[in-house]
């Protein structure tokens, strides 16, 4: 810690740590015509730009290159706004050690820290571009996970018969875990972070639940988000009544029957102790990794959760732009969930043409003209 680096949370940094002063950079600069609360309630509206989650995140990186200047002995001065040439050796000297995203975030951070301070951010990008792909190809073997496994339905329905459903707890994990499958959604959408961070207008509630009937007749619940970390103003997502053990909807009316959770609640709090406690990530991860040690598989990763459902619907010849947009992705970058590809793949490549033709009609989507 220093007088420009005080001791302050990750996600605190990007606000707290100060550059060094203007004057430093040019003793010929005139004095600003702003007061100094001018300039700190830009700071501060411009916080809102970045979930907090990010920030922590972009904190974090920005605590690694302070520790990189430090080591260089690299002047405050010197370290915003940041030259070119500090921001090759920076990126050099991570290559080899980090993942390319890891690297790509460190320097998202140093740069969202100059933009927060309204400092240039003015570089080779066409160098910088360079070393990046350099680093993703240096990247240490260590640095790259493994695909994640997804929760199958033979998977769900181990945990449906060795859970609990008769406990708070258990009852209110399975249909958390039910309830994201068959909604494609991130887990963190259905938990909280802590147990004392849920929060009404941001987190989902059992008064955010409606029933709603299509045209034909179909039904589904539909759960109204407050809030997410991409769709400020909250974002509808749905599921209906599946066949088997891993039915969402018996799942959710068996947690309201063992828990009761009140409407203004945690959608899957649970009774504990005289109260409810809302579902943390942590205690939901924990829960089912200690079932499948239990049972004999390897414990899956909350993102098999997107991957498992991602894999489900697309085995269900559900078209690919369907599961885009159930899953709220604005890009392609669920295809990289998709797993069991010969699975998935096999109507598409079939020599019979009626088949195909049959398949084509129900997956690709209309041609526009």
């Amino acid at each position: 810690p220093s007088s420009l680096q005080p001791a302050c949370t990750a996600r605190d940094h990007l606000q707290k740590w100060q550059p060094a002063p203007l004057s430093t950079h040019n003793p010929h600069c005139p004095p600003t015509a702003f007061q100094e609360s001018n300039l700190d309630r830009i700071k501060d509206i411009i916080a809102h730009a970045w979930a907090e989650s990010t920030k922590e995140s972009y904190g974090s990186s920005l605590l690694v290159f302070h520790i990189f200047c430090d080591a260089k002995s690299v002047p405050d001065c010197d370290r915003a706004p940041t030259n070119s040439e500090l921001i090759s050796m920076f990126i050099s000297t991570l290559a080899g050690q980090y993942s390319g995203s890891t690297v790509t975030n460190y320097l998202q951070g140093i740069c969202t820290w100059h933009i927060m301070h309204h400092l240039d951010w003015t570089h080779n990008d066409t160098e910088i571009e360079a070393l990046l792909k350099a680093v993703v190809t240096l990247a240490p073997i260590s640095s790259k996970c493994k695909p994640r496994e997804p929760y199958t339905i033979t998977v769900l329905g181990l945990m449906h018969n060795n859970l609990d459903l008769t406990d708070p707890a258990g009852a209110a994990v399975f249909a958390c875990l039910t309830t994201t499958i068959w909604c494609t959604a991130h887990v963190g959408k259905f938990t909280v972070p802590r147990l004392d961070s849920f929060d009404s207008s941001l987190h989902v509630k059992p008064s955010n639940i409606t029933h709603e009937m299509t045209r034909g007749g179909l039904r589904v619940t539909n759960f109204c988000l407050p809030r997410t970390k991409s769709v400020l103003l909250g974002e509808d997502i749905s599921w209906a009544q599946q066949q088997g053990l891993s039915d969402p909807q018996a799942a959710l009316l068996n947690h309201f029957t063992v828990n009761d959770p009140p409407l203004n609640s945690h959608l899957f709090a649970y009774k504990h102790k005289g109260g409810h406690c809302p579902l943390t990530k942590s205690k939901f991860t924990t829960t089912l990794s200690s079932m499948a040690k239990r049972v004999g598989i390897k414990p899956i990763q909350g993102h098999g959760v997107w991957i498992g459902s991602t894999l489900e619907y697309s085995l269900c010849n559900v078209p690919f732009d369907v599961v885009k947009i159930k899953g709220c992705w604005v890009s392609n970058t669920f295809l990289i969930y998709l797993r069991h590809h010969t699975q998935i793949l096999a109507p598409y490549i079939q020599a019979s043409p009626p088949l195909h033709e049959s398949f084509l009609r129900y997956t690709m989507p209309p041609i526009c003209c």
